[in-house]
């Protein structure tokens, strides 16, 4: 049941639509093999105001947010898998990064309210 957030440069939606990246992320997840798509739940988020080392630099980071308890091994695998899925743009002058977080199960409450 990850989280999915995707940051990007607004700049960018000149190149990829943003349903674009979505779907490209949610694609690697199920790739993936650890989730299923019912559980994928996905927000993205432009950025108009940016900085790299004092220059706007056009970037991609994915936050994929998943329950605690999942081998150290299958997290890297996930990360690099979103990360070479990202890259299938091809754009120029842009840098990709993945991070994947830990929910603690402890903590973590959810309540789905349905018509």
């Amino acid at each position: 049941m990850p989280h999915c957030i995707v940051e990007y440069s607004q700049n960018l939606d000149q190149e990829v639509p943003p349903a674009d990246w979505l779907e490209t992320v949610k694609k690697a997840c199920l790739a993936s093999g650890i989730f299923a798509e019912s559980d994928v739940k996905l927000r993205g988020f432009p950025y108009k105001n940016f900085m790299t080392a004092g220059k706007e630099d056009a970037f991609v980071h994915v936050t994929i947010r998943m329950l605690s308890g999942r081998p150290v091994e299958q997290k890297r695998a996930l990360a690099q898998q979103v990360l070479e899925a990202l890259t299938q743009f091809s754009l120029v002058d842009v840098s990709y990064t993945v991070e994947v977080c830990e929910m603690e199960r402890d903590t973590y409450a959810r309540k789905v309210i349905l018509s």
